[in-house]
């Protein structure tokens, strides 16, 4: 999978977790979620210029 897959597979799960109850694993999975769209633009950026 990619970068952005992954982020969204990752926000999937949070929303889930959140639905059922479980705020711990949401605020978890949101957070990877984040960083893996953070790092998505940042490396998409760095091939736009290279």
């Amino acid at each position: 999978m990619d970068l952005i897959g992954l982020a969204v597979l990752f926000l999937i799960l949070a929303v889930v977790a959140y639905v059922l109850g479980a705020r711990g694993i949401a605020g978890m999975s949101m957070q990877v979620a984040k960083w893996l769209v953070i790092i998505f633009i940042i490396l998409a950026i760095v091939t736009f210029f290279l």
